[in-house]
């Protein structure tokens, strides 16, 4: 239908932005961020272009490419895109573009964390368009070396300790996830890492083996969604990092890990993925309560913003352990929600920092006097976070514990105790920041500006558009969906 390999080219279009970012002298900054910029912007264009080119009411994958890599073992070069995957990498090369001007205040060494940077976005769309285990394993493996360089280099005063942990947790949680890709392969006939053909063959494996595999891989997805308990490093994580990969961890690395229970997990194991749904339920409502308890005690802006995201992520889980169509739409479209919302929450975390250089949220008062503009972003994006109705967040939330409900009703109403708790501490942290008497201190703080009002602009059209008219993105994610679930053996 078209002749570019539009895949190839989306997911190792970074690289070539790498490689002209190798002959720049590392004095010419200017430069040096107008082709980061530049890389970012038509990777962006060419998410757009595959949507061109992508038929949305047509399930299973489109645009695929296929190529022998290590034909000793059957594993190929092998990409394709469907709803799930477009929607990821959508949203990838958005928020990559956005955080990239985010990046602008980046003071030091300026050349290095750029090429990390584009390393970083290499990963993350290689991960959501790969349909080879080993190939999926080699992209999922590639993000965590940027991302620790990116906290333990550009981080704040604990940065090596947070990437230290960041990469222990998830360094372990890969290991057992490749035990697990390892198995699949030798138990399947003929040995393979196709995605595809694993699907097809997944009535022949037996239960206990999917019991045993299904737990593998849960390690090394759960810890990257993060599921309670696995969740004690993105805290550390998040408060360290610079903005730009605060934005980037929890805008898109925290969907791989609910990316791979979606194209992995379920699919290929789909007796375990009944079997283990009340305990998923149980942690799902756990992460939801717990994490909006513990973001309710923060004093640190950053800190609450990421204690949030285990919340938020926590309905992610609850839809997707319903094993129901309403359940996986809402926690699919919770996914691409988080990634908006609590993207643009980190921008304006770091744009309240640059100026104050403090996140003490008691610190504050008063600023909507002095930083009206600022003061409209943080209260939009605030309500959006705490699922007003008309904002995206509603929306994904109440399908999650709707589907929830359904085959889990008493988790599912405990779970709400989670939706009042984020409420309370959205509108407690308003308070602290933008009412009340204005601090002294702050009299001269400088509005925020036309650089950062563009990387949120995009958000917040996306933000109100999804949340008035959801239909836009459940359309492309639905065919995908339904699919998995015939899959999994459940009528949809």
């Amino acid at each position: 239908m078209f002749g570019l390999p539009l895949l190839s080219l989306i997911i190792f279009l970074p690289v070539l932005g790498i490689l002209i970012l190798f002959f720049i002298p590392k004095a010419q900054t200017s430069t040096i961020r107008g082709v980061s910029v530049a890389t970012t912007l038509v990777t962006f264009l060419l998410s757009l272009l595959i949507l061109a080119h992508f038929n949305t009411a047509q399930p299973g994958f489109q645009l695929e490419e296929k190529l022998s890599w290590i034909p000793q073992v059957n594993i190929n070069y092998h990409v394709g895109v469907d709803g799930l995957s477009y929607s990821m990498i959508f949203l990838t090369a958005l928020l990559c573009f956005l955080a990239c001007f985010a990046s602008f205040s980046i003071k030091d060494r300026i050349k290095e964390y750029f090429i990390f940077y584009l390393m970083l976005e290499v990963g993350m769309i290689g991960t959501f368009l790969a349909l080879d285990l080993f190939l999926f394993y080699v992209f999922w493996e590639i993000t965590l070396v940027p991302m620790y360089f990116l906290i333990g280099i550009w981080g704040g005063s604990r940065k090596e300790y947070a990437a230290i942990k960041f990469f222990l947790y998830t360094l372990a949680g890969s290991v057992f996830m490749l035990l697990g890709i390892l198995a699949l392969y030798f138990n399947s006939a003929p040995h393979t890492f196709s995605i595809v053909e694993l699907i097809a063959q997944n009535s022949l494996f037996p239960r206990l083996f999917q019991n045993i595999i299904f737990a593998a891989l849960f390690f090394g997805f759960a810890i990257k969604v993060p599921v309670f308990p696995f969740h004690t490093w993105l805290p550390d994580a998040h408060v360290e990092a610079p903005t730009p990969a605060s934005v980037l961890l929890a805008g898109v690395l925290l969907k791989m890990g609910g990316y791979g229970f979606f194209r992995i997990s379920y699919p290929i194991l789909p007796e375990a993925a009944k079997f283990f749904a009340p305990a998923i339920a149980l942690l799902a409502l756990i992460g939801i309560v717990y994490g909006a308890f513990v973001a309710m005690a923060q004093t640190d802006f950053k800190k609450m913003v990421a204690y949030s995201s285990v919340s938020h992520m926590g309905f992610v889980m609850l839809g997707l352990a319903s094993l129901n169509p309403i359940g996986f739409s809402g926690a699919y479209l919770q996914m691409f929600n988080h990634g908006i919302i609590t993207g643009a929450m980190f921008l304006l975390v770091g744009v309240l920092y640059d100026r104050a250089h403090t996140r003490d949220l008691n610190a504050f008062g008063g600023l909507r006097e002095v930083v009206p503009v600022f003061s409209g972003m943080l209260i939009f994006f605030s309500l959006a976070s705490l699922g007003l109705p008309g904002l995206s967040g509603f929306v994904s939330e109440f399908l999650s514990l709707l589907g929830g409900f359904k085959a889990f009703r008493l988790f599912t109403i405990i779970s709400v105790t989670g939706i009042i708790v984020t409420a309370g501490y959205i509108l407690f942290m308003i308070q602290r920041i933008l009412l009340g008497p204005l601090n002294p201190k702050w009299k001269s703080l400088a509005e925020i500006n036309t650089r950062e009002i563009l990387t949120l602009v995009p958000l917040l059209i996306l933000t109100l558009a999804l949340g008035v008219y959801p239909k836009l993105i459940l359309d492309i994610l639905n065919p995908g969906l339904n699919l998995i679930l015939k899959a999994i053996g459940v009528a949809n």
